[in-house]
């Protein structure tokens, strides 16, 4: 396996062709921002909550800490080279050739695992109005209109995400505001009453213990997913240099208000024995507010935000697919583009699998969600590795007077760089340990990696006849 640094341009010959500079300055800046909100968040937290207790602070502060560094290393990785490709291109690059396909795969494993999880999450929300309705129906019916919307073009993709983004920021915004007044004034909430002490008034901060609260990581791993999505938009964006460094660094300090706030908040307007993972914590404190209609409006924010999330994941996946077929890494079909500009075979590929997901709906419909996203989770991980091990050979390349470092730099690298991978090794550790969808995803690791392997030596072979 070769980690010889590619020459410029060999890594990414013939990835971006075809694309239409069609997303705005506007629109990656929410892009940026949207990815960052995700179903992990709005829904995963509740059950989690119900599970750990307000531990999961912890759990989010030090997971939105690794987030940090990651989108960092992307930021500098972009400011080297704009490519839709994204971390698939530096990948073979700055490692090899096998690194480029490993992690392409990894990363649609993660996003199609994420295509079930939203839709299976849609399904619960709907659930709230239409009881009767089986939840696979639902997550069915989600996949059909989004897949129709990536089909069509990019940037109604683009116009499409930039609202959904709109409602997510704003519907957290607006919970923030609202739950920063509730704890402030010690308002009542049905037969709660909201303020600090419910951090530590029912059973204590960590009522499991330590290691309950460390198990939880891998979940908050799989809610900060999506980040690193503006580093794929890159190719697609107008004037990238000037417009990324901008909105990778909003993601940043939103990452601490948004998700780590948002859990704090929550935690504090109600007890965490309130909570649970049937319907979205937010909905809970809404509903409780006695304001009619008030946890309807946001079950439809939430609804919103899994949707988002899905279309993202269509094209993400497009594009990685495309990257790795053109290389003949993946099958040629998944390479296809139409006359819109838009990579349809990796799309529809992605929305096979999807599919699959809606029978998981129908089979399983009470572990769909922890099942895709503890797998989901592997592919998160993968890519946020894959970001920090090239941004430590891109530091080493420009040392050695190779290439030139961007200004726009990761802090405290290479020190953070091996803190990051480390950190991550033990989020997958754990695994091991937490609950039974964590184990099922974590024994599948040698299932994966065997996969991997042979698809790669077919790939190496094919290449060499």
């Amino acid at each position: 396996m070769s980690t010889t640094l590619e020459p410029p341009g060999t890594a990414t010959e013939g990835e971006d062709e075809g694309y239409a500079k069609s997303l705005s300055n506007r629109q990656i800046k929410m892009i940026a921002i949207g990815g960052a909100i995700g179903v992990g968040l709005f829904l995963g937290a509740g059950g989690k909550l119900a599970e750990e207790g307000p531990g999961l602070v912890l759990s989010y502060a030090l997971c939105g800490i690794a987030a940090f560094f990651v989108m960092r290393a992307l930021g500098e990785l972009v400011l080297h080279r704009p490519t839709a490709g994204s971390f698939v291109s530096y990948a073979r690059e700055f490692i090899g050739p096998w690194a480029g396909f490993t992690s392409g795969w990894l990363y649609w494993l993660n996003w199609a695992m994420t295509g079930v999880a939203e839709t299976t999450a849609a399904g619960i929300y709907v659930h709230r109005w239409l009881p009767g309705v089986p939840q696979w129906i639902t997550a069915l019916a989600a996949l059909i209109v989004l897949l129709a919307v990536n089909l069509l073009s990019v940037r109604l993709f683009g116009e499409l995400e930039f609202w959904f983004s709109v409602i997510k920021v704003l519907a957290i915004v607006t919970f923030l505001f609202i739950g920063l007044a509730l704890v402030l004034t010690g308002a009542g909430i049905g037969h709660d009453h909201a303020g600090a002490g419910n951090l530590t008034a029912h059973g204590g901060f960590m009522p499991h213990g330590v290691p309950v609260v460390l198990m939880s990581l891998q979940a908050v791993v799989f809610a900060y997913s999506g980040i690193e999505m503006i580093g794929i938009a890159a190719g697609e964006t107008e004037d990238p240099r000037k417009v990324l460094p901008k909105a990778i660094n909003s993601v940043v300090w939103r990452i601490g208000v948004f998700y780590v706030g948002s859990v704090v908040l929550l935690t504090m307007v109600l007890p965490w024995t309130v909570y649970s993972g049937a319907e979205s914590p937010f909905v809970t404190v809404f509903s409780r507010l006695g304001v009619p209609g008030a946890g309807d409006i946001m079950n439809a924010v939430v609804l919103t935000a899994a949707l988002s999330s899905c279309n993202s994941g269509l094209y993400s996946t497009g594009r990685i697919m495309r990257a790795l077929s053109i290389k003949g890494e993946a099958p040629r079909f998944v390479g296809r583009m139409s006359r819109r500009h838009v990579p349809y075979g990796g799309i529809l590929f992605t929305a096979v699998v999807l599919v699959l997901g809606v029978g998981l709906n129908y089979a399983v419909p009470q572990m769909a969600f922890d099942i895709a996203t503890s797998i989901a989770s592997l592919g998160v991980v993968a890519v946020w590795a894959t970001l920090v091990c090239c941004q430590i050979r891109l530091r080493a390349a420009a040392n050695r007077g190779e290439i030139e470092r961007p200004s726009f730099r990761m802090p405290g690298a290479p020190v953070t760089n091996w803190l990051t991978l480390a950190f991550l090794g033990v989020v997958i550790a754990l695994m091991a340990f937490a609950d039974e969808a964590s184990k099922i995803a974590f024994w599948s690791l040698p299932a994966v990696a065997i996969v991997l392997f042979a698809g790669w030596r077919v790939v190496r072979r094919r290449a060499s006849a």
